[in-house]
């Protein structure tokens, strides 16, 4: 397969070299940029970025922007990376259309395990096995394992499963898991989200406690 391009934006350039370091190990192409407005030229000039990490705070053009601008002509998966931890600038980033938040200091393990996350959600690499936390999930299978033993789920556990961990770490409403478990054509309440959410982390154990309750939003799905 293609080295996919992942344009790392962040104006210090010690950080830029940290995660181009760590990703170039796991074979992607990396793309540097200085500043929002350096970030954007890049982006418009190139169409084969498959990702892109984006600092917020930055001089000339900030990560919101930047964030907008994109998202008026393109879904390619953005990763906030940020100083900043309030919830509100989550939720604003969720808002603006951020497929992931990550804030400063961060592993960069954890980083590149975030980027391969949202590269599989969005299809940029297929997989079907994936095991994460001591659970290992088998899509083509229909297999899910605890420890390596084998839990039984209905087929909208099983969905509501897959979505979670192919979501890592993103707060995801009601509304959306409705939407893309369920699908859009579903007419049912919210309720039913939170019966196979308890559902789901009975089964799992302890491991039920990576599906995180964010009030008044849904929730997130988050090894510890």
């Amino acid at each position: 397969m293609d080295k996919l391009n992942i344009l790392v934006v962040d104006d210090e350039s010690r950080m830029r070299k940290i995660i181009k370091d760590f990703l170039t190990k796991e074979n992607y192409n990396v793309i540097e940029a200085s500043d929002g407005q350096e970030a954007l030229d890049i982006f418009f000039s190139n169409n084969t970025i498959n990702l892109i990490i984006l600092d917020v705070m930055m001089p000339r053009v900030d990560g919101w922007e930047v964030c907008r601008e994109i998202r008026e002509f393109s879904d390619v998966p953005i990763i906030m990376l940020t100083a900043k931890g309030e919830e509100k600038d989550e939720l604003l980033g969720f808002k603006l259309g951020v497929d992931e938040y990550i804030t400063k200091p961060f592993s960069p393990k954890v980083l590149v395990a975030r980027v391969e996350a949202v590269l599989r959600r969005t299809n940029s690499i297929d997989v079907d096995a994936i095991e994460v936390g001591g659970i290992y999930m088998d899509k083509a299978a229909h297999i899910v394992k605890v420890d390596n033993q084998n839990i039984d789920l209905s087929y909208k556990e099983f969905e509501l499963l897959a979505y979670f961990i192919q979501n890592q770490g993103v707060a995801l409403s009601r509304e959306k898991i409705l939407n893309n478990v369920w699908n859009y054509d579903y007419f049912g309440d919210a309720r039913t989200i939170d019966t196979h959410v308890k559902k789901l982390r009975s089964k799992l154990g302890d491991k039920g406690k990576y599906i995180k309750t964010i009030w008044g939003l849904g929730y997130k799905f988050e090894v510890e």
